[in-house]
């Protein structure tokens, strides 16, 4: 079960790590110390609660239903290919991340917040429902339970280290080539899971 559970960490670690809203919110409030455990708690949760559906939910249909089992990988992998690619676009034009700005202070704005960015984006539940549920049916029952269990362990890691590590991690990703460098390696680890999931089905 080891080799599931890795393959679902670095999946689960490529799709999270990346410049969006949620990571942006979590990173500025990580850098003024505001509802830090609070926050990171909800993020990597809900994250878990996904994974835990997709795998539980699609991942079993998939698996009871064979014929579909090429369809899912085919669609997973191109899923992962455009991924890559958006990931390369952000490498090539990098951006910077912030702690600085206004936002909610109080615990209860601020979990709001923290909420609505994390289940009104649509991507949260292609990545973590349709994506990882659905390739967690390739390695069977309980390899099925060790991709998720990689992937939910990925979500709590990054969620920990970007919460409390903000104020390490904010002097070395103000700067665009920190992204660039960052961005050019999660292209490089979605292009190679979708060359393997290619290589499965061709």
């Amino acid at each position: 079960m080891f080799q599931p559970a890795i393959a679902g960490f670095f999946l689960g670690a490529s799709l999270i790590i990346a410049i969006g809203a949620q990571n942006a919110f979590l990173l500025r409030q990580g850098l003024l110390r505001q509802h830090v455990l609070l926050l990171v708690l909800i993020c990597a949760a809900s994250d878990a609660l996904l994974i835990a559906a997709g795998v539980a939910g699609l991942g079993s249909l998939v698996r009871g239903a064979p014929s579909l089992l090429p369809l899912v990988t085919l669609a997973g992998a191109a899923f992962l290919l455009v991924y890559g690619a958006l990931a390369l676009r952000r490498a090539v034009h990098p951006g910077v991340l912030s702690g600085a700005g206004g936002g909610p202070t109080g615990w209860a704005p601020a979990a709001l917040t923290c909420l609505t960015l994390t289940w009104a984006n649509p991507h949260v539940y292609l990545d973590t429902v349709v994506l990882i549920g659905g390739l967690s049916a390739r390695y069977g029952d309980a390899g099925r339970l060790a991709f998720g269990g990689g992937a939910v362990a990925a979500s709590f890691a990054w969620f920990f280290a970007l919460g409390y590590g903000a104020r390490l991690l904010a002097p070395v990703f103000a700067r665009p080539l920190a992204w660039r460098v960052l961005d050019g390696a999660i292209c490089a680890i979605m292009w190679t899971l979708a060359g393997r999931l290619l290589s499965d089905i061709l």
